[in-house]
């Protein structure tokens, strides 16, 4: 193993004036800052209440910000909130904050306090939690999304799209106030949640830069937060902490609960300033579980209470007040109940509004009982899926903070305990935690604090709390204090990753090299020459990466069996390797290189004698493609002995390269080879044929029945487009060798092509299914009459499949589709226009992101027209199952406000489906929701799944 430490700072530079931290939070940001050419004064920053201590002051940066339509103050916080104007609002101009005035591109929008209060009136205008979805691996993060659920008129933004408008704001004001010292040439560190995984970190510094802020450093919230502390306890905090005491950092904000480690070690001999050192030793998992859930929690109460089901946008504007009622009741002094209005909609906006009232004794056992519950210490969590869809967000499973908390305290207590330990005091119980330290908005309230210490007292003794003045301010004023320790000036906690990385080698069995082990420091570096790989130039390599935050033990070159209860899986890097000098796929040696940055990113790279490769994390969705590949159920199914590999790629031959034999014959012959059917070959098998016939790919243009048995086989050998490793990179070569280059333009040939397309459209991008379905559209919709009824349907059911089509795409052809099912003459189509039909509106999709579903809204309307179609009145069962199963996905219950159906609409489908005798299964899943089972997935897709391959639902 070889280390390196690398410095972010040329020698030859002056370090810039300001260092400034920036809590880029769930619900509110904060920028703090030490001015080094202006040391403060130990009163200075009492009043400021940012540090203490005569060599430098943390001070927090007041930020203007509209707080009403003709209003702008300056402000020590920025509520992270993103609101698109109504076009009956209109901001004045701000004569003291020029920068502020709106432009006349478009719809104004603003961000901060006029953001958080505007959107209590019109919640689909305002971006929240933009933080929660940079972390939400369910969606892709890079697509413009937010607002969920938001107005149609508008636009919507990437969340780092909205994560950068609060940076960018935080640059103007500033900008504004230091124009010879832009914020861009200062030295920045921006706060992230510990246990962000390193794809929200990359997208934490996309949005940082989209902000004009190139050059950050990061540092986890947590450490910040004890910064912080030490920051306010400069000259005394050698005499409140001794060797050997485990510190707990508890990190609950607006979006995620952070739990951290920090073990005091006596200090290096060489240190004579200090007598004790700080080690951060573990970071607990990542944790979508904090003020959002808890103002959901309070909204379901509220709900209840009024005995009925409220609207999306009455719910919307409910979770706005409920964020108040649950601030209201969890500070002090506090009033024993408050009433919560809501207005009216439509015909009843005036004088039709509701009122619940809540009592402090009911939120106490809403909040205290429900998320901070007296627990044993072995309590297990709850790993059922949450109650909690309203908003999209992939919230924790279990609410209980103190489950998780004894989880991560088992796991981690005695993590970093070594030789050292033996100098801690009699006095101190080194496998318990000493110390606590709250941080973030959910613990300002002091009844939750008192809970998690009861909590810890009856687990260990109890411990004691280190306390904080501001808990809003405390993550920028300790990111501030930081990037002065990296300077040199205080005491410096050694932040060891607390994670280790491993790469998968092998598939059976599962087994993988450590990478970066847990106690890498920032800007080390790891050459992992004890596993050298042989790769060849030229094609896609697969790199299937993952984390674990339990196995702390690991070095570098180390190689473990792969362990899904103890290490979880990240997207996996891919790439092909190529290189100008060889020829293409030329087999060379490689190593692995891994290096912690000083930012605190992991890069890796392929290394071969003076040359090397960096492997780039995927920013994409991260359930897109290959996501799944970490599970290798496919390649586990099965795979084939390289002899009979070899005579059915000498079958493929004869028939495309020889033309010994007739395409006709190739799959029987094919099964009889394998000696099983072909809806049992293993995707290791369909893949290496895809391969083969991939080879011969021009041979296809012998015959039209030459073409058709290849786009046949191709599609099945690659279907469903994702579950294997690379099939991305395998779509992408199909695409580009054949879409718009078929030889043999003839009705069998076209509609081979379809069902290729639909069977493998996992795999395409969003531009590939746009440009695809643009070219089917044409004359789909154009509903001409000489339509070959074979190539028709099959070319409907690839619309259906084309699930990252924009919705506005989705609801044309749906609306289409809704049309042709009135015509008698479309009788012929009426199966494929069902299952069409359902895929585009159904209510989970198979593979597409969430984003893209189209609104309940519409399916009411749909649903509402089928109970009157003239295609429902057939007694042909070959119509009428995929009708009742198109109604069954249109309708299905999932638990999502916003994704389900009303319960009338609800009612109609339902009726709908026992005309039509739909099965008892089908039923439930519209009536209660549930899982589909195998052979319903199956019927989803149109096509048998590949063994181990599974789709979302």
């Amino acid at each position: 193993m070889n280390s390196k430490v690398s410095s972010s700072e040329p020698d030859d530079q002056l370090p810039p004036r300001y260092c400034i931290g920036i809590d880029l939070g769930t619900t509110n940001c904060v920028l703090a800052y030490v001015d080094t050419e202006t040391p403060g004064t130990e009163s200075e920053s009492k009043v400021d209440e940012g540090g203490a201590g005569a060599d430098f002051t943390v001070r927090t940066f007041l930020v203007p910000q509209w707080v009403d339509l003709g209003v702008a103050e300056s402000r020590p916080t920025l509520p992270s909130f993103h609101y698109t104007l109504h076009p009956s609002e209109k901001l004045t101009r701000s004569d003291a904050h020029t920068w502020l005035n709106p432009t006349d591109d478009g719809l104004a929008s603003c961000v901060g306090e006029y953001a958080r209060v505007a959107g209590l009136l019109h919640p689909g205008r305002q971006i929240a939690s933009a933080k929660s979805w940079l972390s939400h691996e369910g969606v892709d993060r890079t697509a413009d999304l937010l607002p969920w659920h938001g107005d149609h008129d508008v636009p919507r933004r990437s969340p780092a799209d909205a994560s950068a408008s609060y940076l960018k704001h935080l640059v103007d004001a500033w900008d504004a106030e230091h124009p010879e010292h832009p914020m861009s040439q200062q030295d920045i560190v921006i706060t992230l949640p510990a246990s962000f995984d390193e794809v929200a970190r990359e997208l934490t510094i996309r949005a940082a830069k989209m902000a004009g802020l190139p050059r950050i450093q990061l540092i986890e919230e947590p450490q910040a937060a004890f910064y912080a502390w030490l920051d306010r306890h400069r000259d005394e905090w050698q005499e409140l902490v001794q060797v050997g005491q485990l510190i707990l950092v508890c990190d609950i904000g607006g979006g995620t609960t952070d739990l951290t480690l920090i073990r005091v070690r006596p200090a290096d001999k060489d240190d004579q300033s200090n007598v004790v050192q700080f080690h951060r030793v573990a970071v607990g998992k990542h944790l979508i579980l904090g003020g959002d859930n808890l103002d959901l929690a309070v909204a379901k109460a509220a709900e209840a209470k009024l005995g009925r089901s409220l609207s999306p946008r009455q719910w919307q504007q409910l979770l706005a007040a409920a964020r108040q009622t649950k601030e209201t009741f969890l500070s002090e002094p506090r009033p024993e109940r408050t009433t919560i209005h809501l207005p009216g909609e439509g015909s009843s906006l005036i004088g039709g509004g509701l009122s619940v009232e809540m009592t402090a004794e009911e939120v106490d056992a809403l909040l205290l009982d429900g998320f901070f519950p007296d627990v044993e210490m072995t309590s297990e969590v709850d790993s059922q899926q949450s109650g909690f869809q309203e908003v999209g967000l992939p919230y924790a499973a279990d609410p209980a903070v103190t489950k998780h908390l004894a989880e991560f305290l088992r796991e981690h207590r005695r993590t970093g305990l070594d030789d050292q330990s033996g100098n801690a005091p009699d006095s101190v119980d080194s496998d318990q935690v000493n110390l606590v330290l709250f941080n973030g908005g959910v613990l300002t309230a002091p009844a939750i604090r008192k809970r998690v210490v009861g909590s810890l007292s009856k687990w260990f003794s109890e411990p004691a709390v280190l306390e904080s003045a501001r808990l809003d301010l405390a993550v920028a004023q300790g990111a501030a204090h930081y990037a002065m320790v990296r300077r040199g000036h205080g005491v410096r906690i050694a932040a060891n990753l607390a994670r280790t990385y491993f790469m998968q080698i092998e598939q059976s069995p599962p087994r993988a090299v450590c990478v970066i082990p847990a106690d890498a420091q920032a800007g080390q570096s790891y050459r992992i020459d004890q596993v050298p790989m042989d790769l060849r130039v030229g094609v896609p390599v697969s790199f299937p990466l993952w984390v674990s935050s339990t196995r702390l033990a690991d070095r570098p070159g180390e190689v473990v069996d792969i362990d899904p209860n103890t290490m979880t899986a990240l997207p996996p890097i891919q790439t092909a390797l190529k290189d100008r000098k060889r020829r293409d796929q030329s087999t060379m040696q490689i190593v692995i290189e891994s290096e912690l940055s000083e930012i605190g990113t992991v890069g890796l790279y392929c290394v071969s004698n003076d040359k090397r490769w960096r492997l780039e994390f995927d920013i994409r969705g991260t359930l897109e493609t290959d996501r799944e590949s970490h599970d290798y159920a496919g390649e586990s199914a099965g795979i084939i002995d390289e002899e009979t590999l070899d005579e059915c790629r000498q079958l493929i031959s004869r028939v495309f390269v020889e033309g010994s034999l007739k395409p006709s014959l190739l799959t029987k012959r094919l099964q009889t080879k394998l000696g099983t059917s072909r809806d049992q070959w293993p995707p290791a098998l369909l893949r290496q044929l895809w391969e083969t016939l991939m080879e011969v790919q021009d041979n296809r243009r012998r015959s039209p029945a030459h073409e058709s048995r290849w786009l046949n086989l191709a599609g099945f050998a690659l279907r469903p487009g994702y579950g294997v490793a690379v099939d991305d990179w395998r779509t992408s070569q199909t695409w580009r060798m054949i879409y718009g280059k078929i030889a043999h333009p003839d009705h069998q040939v076209r509609a081979e092509s379809y069902v290729m397309w639909r069977r493998i459209a996992g795999g395409m991008t969003a531009g590939q299914q746009n440009q695809l379905a643009t070219s089917l559209g044409k004359w789909l919709l154009a509903g001409t009459s000489n339509q070959d009824m074979a190539e028709a349907n099959e070319a409907w059911r690839t619309i259906g499949s084309l699930e990252l089509l924009p919705i506005d795409q989705k609801r044309s052809f749906a609306t289409a589709v809704m049309e042709s099912l009135d015509r008698k003459k479309s009788a012929p189509l009426y199966p494929s226009l069902f299952w069409t039909l359902g895929r585009l509106a159904s209510r989970v999709l198979a593979y597409g992101p969430l984003n893209l579903i189209v609104p309940a809204t519409d399916i009411s309307h749909w649903v509402q027209k089928l109970s009157h179609s003239r295609s429902l009145e057939t007694k042909d069962d070959a119509t009428r199952r995929p009708a009742a199963f198109a109604i069954t996905q249109m309708a299905r219950r999932c638990d999502d406000r916003f994704r389900d159906v009303d319960q009338p609409t609800r009612d109609r489908a339902l009726n709908l489906l026992d005309r039509l005798g739909a099965p008892d299964h089908w039923i439930e899943l519209v009536k209660n929701g549930g899982q589909l089972d195998h052979e319903e997935q199956q019927a989803v897709f149109g096509d048998t799944l590949p063994l181990g391959i599974e789709l979302r639902g």
